[in-house]
């Protein structure tokens, strides 16, 4: 079974916008793991998706920079970037429901480790809470 859209949209939504200092993420091509772990009413097995993206230095020094693209009815509520790291709050709401994201992320030059939790109010699911495992590796020039 796959995640309705509303909560597979939510795991896309790590903003790395309005960076004040460089992250510490070596540019190049960059493979990112996810895995999401799903508890609550309606049981959902864990899922993992591989992606792959090209981070150029030009990219990483623009303010305006994202990492993965936020979603649409979605509210930064708190966002703190430093060179080492990000750690994010934000709430979503789509198809009658609420989600609650709590996200960190460390940058650890050729990788990146980090964890986004989500709590989940559906009428159509019931109460679920979510928990992505991110992991992310420079795996050469792009």
């Amino acid at each position: 079974m796959s995640l309705p859209p509303m909560l597979a949209g939510l795991l896309l939504a790590l903003p790395m916008t309005a960076l004040a200092e460089t992250p510490n993420i070596v540019p190049g091509e960059w493979e990112f793991t996810s895995t999401t772990s799903v508890s609550g009413d309606m049981p959902i097995p864990d899922q993992t998706e591989t992606t792959r993206e090209c981070i150029a230095q030009g990219d990483l020094a623009d303010p305006d920079f994202q990492m993965i693209e936020e979603e649409e009815g979605c509210e930064l509520l708190e966002h703190n970037v430093g060179v080492d790291g990000m750690d994010y709050r934000m709430v979503c709401e789509a198809e009658g429901g609420q989600a609650d994201i709590v996200g960190h992320m460390d940058f650890l030059g050729e990788t990146t480790e980090g964890r986004v939790e989500v709590t989940v109010q559906s009428p159509q699911m019931g109460e679920m809470e979510m928990v992505t495992e991110v992991e992310g590796r420079r795996i050469g020039d792009c």
